[in-house]
Formats: structure tokens, C-alpha cells, sequence
């Protein structure tokens, strides 16, 4: 790609890069969240560790269903409501297809708040940082939808490389840019994975991380140079002193802002999302390896109990 692509070429290119499996288990469960939510989905992204293994039968599946509005995706006005003032909401579900269990997490976002969420204007790191990642289309209503979620994967690339680059060296790996930037956005969420997890993915997933960030450069607010002279991608970037500067202090509020922003959406999941306190539970013990029991007395009174509970797992380490 030259310096004349555009955003829209870069997003195109972005869902080439990372094709939809056409997995018979996969293409049952989107019809079935298809007919269960109705005509308001718009798109299904593919994400995470099944999209990595190519078996979603394997673990559970992570999916983004895109919708037009919060009322039609969600079964009341106030989980809509919720889905709109602290988005995503998270849902669970489980289908049987080829005598085999289909387990699924999904979140529903809009397509507004998906543009809205990886553009620049964006501060958070929640969405731009998610979906900078490996994500494949794997369903969506026609080209006019396929062409607003391109753009908008386009768009949290450009925003992730443009808000990470000046926090890191200027010079090194496209490897060290990758894996050091995740660290980043994930510093800015309360997470179970260990600190080591960014560099994991990205030695995983490397050819993707090089070949997009060669699509991105000519777009990129930030002068980069990169370079493969040795059969390892390295960049240099030119970023002045004072944008390093206010750069790190950004970092500073986005990952203050990231913490809050994760316990609110936990909270939210206790009330949107059914048997959310043992899909947290579930999710932390997966990622630490270490049993988490809900009391009872959270189970009861969450909103009174849950706080001691969230400061416990903290000091014990199981989050961050």
C-alpha cells in the first residue's frame, strides 16, 4: 500500500488480513443470535482465542454483534438503557449443534458507538484497543454495513499505533511496538491475564501485527519509518520531547479512567447480564489460575458485598 490509501482501503485490507472461518459450528451460532436478537444485528465480529484455535467448539467464543440501535437488541428499556450509557452489555450463550455444545460471550454495541468508540476523538483505549486486534467480519447485512465496520477497524488501528507510538522508544521491533502498546490499553482495565499476556499474542499473531502496521504507517498522524533489512521489522519514529510528555501524562488518566471504567462495567454485569457473577468468577479463575468462590452473602446483596470481595481479589493479585 502507497501513501495515497485511505482509511476506507486500509479497512478493507484489515478484514482480508483476518478472514471469517467458515466453521459449520460457527455459521450455526450466528444464525442463532441472528434469530434470537432479529433484524436489528447489523454484523457479527469474531474475536479471541477460538478465532485463534479455528475450533469454536473449543472454549468459548467471543463475538461483537453490531446492531443498529439498543431498544431492538436488548429485551428491556432499561438494560437498553445500560447497553447505551456504559456500553457494551454482555451476554452468555449455549447451543447444541453436531451433538456438541456451542458456548458463546457476546457483546452488543452499536454501529454508532462502534465508529464513536475507535476514532480518534475517542480517549478511552476499550475499543480502539480491542479492536486494533485480530478481528474478523464474520457476518454483516450487506456492503454498506461491511464498508462502516472497515472503516471504523481502520480507524482503531490508526488510533492505537497513534496513541502508543510516543509512549514507547523511538526505534525497535514491530514485535516491541505491538506487544509494549498492548500492555499499555490492558494496564488500563482491570484484567486477570499475566503481565507477560501482550507479548504472548503478539509473538503469536506477528505476521498479522507486521502487515498491519505497513498498511497503517502512510496514515498515521506520527512520521514512521519502517525498516527490513535483517528479516525482522523495525520502525523509527520522530515524536518530539513535549508530545512524549503529554503523551505519558494521557496514559496516566486513560489508565486511572480504564480502572473505574472496568469495576462500572462489573457492576453492570450484575444486573445485564444473566449468571454474571459466576461468568466473572469464571473468567478470573481462567486467566489466574486461582479458584474464586462467591460468598453468599454477595450473591444476595451484591451492591452491599461485592466492593470487600473486588479489594480482596485485588490484593490476592487475581487482577490488575
Amino acid at each position: 500500500m502507497t501513501g495515497s490509501t485511505t482509511q476506507q482501503q486500509l479497512g478493507n485490507s484489515l478484514i482480508a488480513a483476518t478472514p471469517a472461518p467458515q466453521h459449520p459450528g460457527l455459521l450455526h451460532l450466528i444464525e442463532a443470535l441472528r434469530e434470537k436478537h432479529g433484524d436489528c444485528v447489523a454484523a457479527v465480529l469474531y474475536y479471541g482465542s477460538c478465532l485463534r484455535s479455528g475450533n469454536p467448539y473449543e472454549g468459548l467464543v467471543d463475538l461483537y454483534l453490531i446492531v443498529d440501535n439498543y431498544r431492538c437488541a436488548n429485551t428491556s428499556r432499561l438494560a437498553a438503557f445500560w447497553n447505551w450509557l456504559l456500553p457494551p452489555n454482555v451476554f452468555y450463550a449455549e447451543f447444541t449443534h453436531a451433538d456438541q455444545t456451542l458456548r458463546c460471550k457476546y457483546a452488543v454495541l452499536s454501529l454508532d458507538d462502534l465508529h464513536r468508540g475507535t476514532s480518534r476523538r475517542w480517549f478511552h483505549s476499550y475499543l480502539w484497543g480491542r479492536f486494533s486486534q485480530p478481528t474478523a467480519l464474520a457476518w454483516c447485512r450487506n456492503t454498506e454495513v461491511r464498508e462502516l465496520v472497515a472503516y471504523s477497524l481502520a480507524q482503531a488501528l490508526l488510533t492505537f499505533l497513534d496513541r502508543v507510538l510516543p509512549a514507547l522508544p523511538g526505534q525497535g521491533s514491530v514485535q516491541s511496538l505491538w506487544s509494549g502498546g498492548l500492555k499499555l490499553s490492558y494496564r488500563a482495565e482491570l484484567r486477570a491475564e499475566s503481565g507477560g499476556r501482550s507479548a504472548e499474542l503478539t509473538a503469536a499473531n506477528l505476521a498479522f501485527y507486521e502487515q498491519v502496521t505497513a498498511y497503517a504507517v502512510p496514515l498515521l498522524h506520527w512520521p514512521v519509518t519502517l525498516t527490513d533489512a535483517t528479516g525482522q521489522l523495525t520502525y523509527t519514529s520522530r515524536i518530539g520531547k513535549f508530545a512524549r510528555l503529554r503523551n505519558r501524562l494521557g496514559w496516566t488518566m486513560r489508565i486511572a479512567q480504564g480502572k473505574f471504567l472496568s469495576l462500572a462495567r462489573l457492576l453492570k454485569a450484575l444486573f445485564t447480564f444473566e449468571g454474571g457473577l459466576d461468568y466473572i468468577a469464571w473468567k478470573l479463575e481462567r486467566h489466574s489460575g486461582v479458584p474464586v468462590e462467591i460468598p453468599d452473602k454477595v450473591r444476595r446483596y451484591p451492591l452491599i458485598f461485592i466492593w470487600g470481595l473486588f479489594w480482596r481479589l485485588y490484593r490476592r493479585g487475581i487482577f490488575r
